[in-house]
């Protein structure tokens, strides 16, 4: 199971931003706009910026040396060719506000490090509404559940899709951050339907929202963005007539599912919907490669 590991550790150090790391680490760039920033590379000497960061993209490039990578490649060169562990141990160590344990997204931020919420608006930039394409989600149907929120973090300003939850903190979501502005809790969005379908996370919430563009006439929604809220929602669940379970394919997930089935009679399992994938957002993704290739 080393090797999962590995993989899950790997697959969330990627997202963390390149340009962010060298920032922290001292080294600024000499010329920089929001798609890209050119450096003077950090892994051998030189006196004009050949290094370049894409923004969009998260990789760098050393024209120099004629090689890039991801932020792992990165601080492999930087640290002599270190090994994968002890470079995902460094990114770990320089960047508190990730945690490399699949169960637990969301680090604890230390005070400086807090999260502040700047303003929320309607979704309106092209680079969100690129993402949720990206994600194979609708944005039209998204964009009656989220807002766009803009956020400072360590001093730098960011945006990201966000969905607010019932104690007013928001989940927050962009290529590069995944990130929770405190408190966090479940959220809940109700307009009194008989019906209530449960998602463990914000996109599983999109990508039924995107698979079943008519729920929202028939379904209130909550999504519990952590299955450790589970005991929270209790009160709610008895106030509906059919509760849809849509948590994730994995050990948490169906143990979450097996309690409230277990506590309520009137809960059902989705999950055979997507059995074979993790979440309804990889069923999804999937969906759309396929349809892809049967296309060409």
């Amino acid at each position: 199971m080393q090797v999962k590991k590995e993989k899950l550790q790997c697959d969330t150090a990627r997202e963390i931003p390149i340009v962010e790391f060298l920032n922290k680490n001292g080294i600024s760039a000499q010329k920089e706009n929001h798609k890209e920033a050119w450096y003077l590379s950090p892994i051998r000497k030189e006196n004009n910026p050949s290094f370049k960061v894409s923004k969009i993209l998260n990789r760098w490039y050393d024209f120099g040396l004629g090689r890039g990578g991801n932020i792992i490649d990165l601080v492999i060169e930087m640290k002599n060719n270190c090994s994968v562990q002890e470079s995902l141990a460094i990114l770990a160590k320089d960047t508190p506000s990730f945690s490399f344990q699949q169960q637990n997204a969301f680090a604890v931020l230390n005070p400086k490090d807090e999260i502040r919420i700047e303003k929320v608006v309607p979704i309106q930039h092209p680079a969100i509404f690129n993402y949720l394409r990206n994600r194979k989600v609708n944005p039209t149907e998204v964009a009656k559940f989220a807002k766009q929120v803009h956020y400072t973090l360590r001093s730098s300003s960011y945006f990201a899709v966000g969905i607010e939850n019932v104690f007013g903190g928001w989940e927050l979501r962009n290529p590069y951050y995944k990130n929770a502005a405190a408190p966090k809790d479940y959220s809940f969005f109700s307009t009194s339907k008989n019906l209530l379908s449960i998602t463990e996370g914000m996109f599983d919430f999109f990508s039924l929202l995107t698979l079943y563009s008519g729920l929202p006439q028939k379904s209130d929604f909550l999504i519990l963005n952590s299955v450790s809220f589970i005991n929270r929602i209790k009160n709610i669940l008895p106030n509906y007539s059919k509760v849809s379970l849509y948590l994730d394919n994995d050990p948490a997930g169906k143990k979450a599912t097996q309690q409230i089935l277990a506590d309520f009679h009137n809960s059902v399992d989705m999950s055979a919907i997507y059995e074979t994938k993790k979440d309804l957002n990889e069923l999804l993704m999937a969906s759309n490669k396929r349809q892809r290739r049967s296309v060409r």
